[in-house]
């Protein structure tokens, strides 16, 4: 088992990461009738597809020799109705500038296959944009 998830009212839950102990709570968004105090479920969703980006990233950057500490993902996700779904992932990842082209081309191609992303309906639209600034 990965994890344990526990409704405790008033449209809340709390999820902890069995192995670590780890904890966090989900709240239903205020456009669904909850408070928005934290993470919606499909937050997390959102939040995860660039959670994974930046994590293989990071894999394929060390076994490069490469430093992508500090590099930042900033999501925006759109939700859709009847049903009410997400219906896009936007993800804006900003990275060193000090990388090579080939580097950033090997990099960008191991975010655009990160489990998360392949795991997503295909009717969910995925834009990434890569920013070499940092």
């Amino acid at each position: 088992m990965t994890s344990k998830v526990t409704y405790t009212g008033e449209l809340r839950t709390s999820c902890v990461h069995l192995r670590s102990g780890d904890e966090f709570i989900t709240d239903a968004p205020v456009d669904n009738n909850g408070l928005g105090q934290a993470f919606s479920p499909t937050d997390t969703v959102a939040t995860g597809l660039a959670s994974c980006m930046l994590t293989m990233m990071g894999i394929k950057a060390r076994d490069m020799e490469l430093d992508l500490k500090n590099s930042v993902a900033e999501v925006t996700k759109h939700m859709a109705a009847d049903p009410r779904r997400i219906s896009q992932i936007d993800v804006e990842i900003h990275l060193p500038a000090t990388i090579t082209d080939k580097q950033k081309k090997i990099l960008e191609h191991t975010a655009r296959t990160c489990p998360v992303i392949f795991s997503l309906h295909p009717d969910i639209k995925k834009e990434v944009v890569f920013h070499w600034d940092l």
